[in-house]
């Protein structure tokens, strides 16, 4: 069975837990860090993001704590989701050297065409 790769979503939050565990505010700050500024996750989104992460195995509940009166969840990479993780950044890397390899290839000249009207 081939394996999909992994929506953008998905592994900038795995990517944001790969180095400690983080809360869900956490990791809304470090998808943008990692994308630049480019992704702004929403909370609706994270949350639902993770409870599908729960569910696949790929995250676990680290802590729990009451926080102003609320609960805040620290989530981890499972060793399950370090292994997806590593394999779709293995994956990325080696489209990432064909492309660049096809990059410096220099395009060979097209023959000019001598079709019948041709001095």
């Amino acid at each position: 069975m081939v394996e999909r790769s992994m929506q953008e979503p998905t592994l900038l939050l795995l990517t944001a837990l790969a180095d400690a565990p983080r809360h869900g505010y956490a990791l809304i700050q470090e998808i943008a860090a990692i994308s630049a500024g480019r992704v702004t996750m929403r909370t609706g989104t994270l949350y639902g993001a993770l409870e599908r992460l729960l569910g696949q195995g790929l995250i676990r509940v680290e802590s729990e704590e009451i926080v102003d009166g609320r609960a805040r969840r620290s989530y981890a990479l499972t060793d399950s989701g370090r292994q997806a993780l590593a394999a779709e950044a293995d994956r990325l890397r080696a489209v990432a050297t064909e492309a660049q390899r096809r990059l410096s290839i220099r395009p060979r000249p097209r023959p000019q065409n001598r079709g019948a009207f041709a001095s």
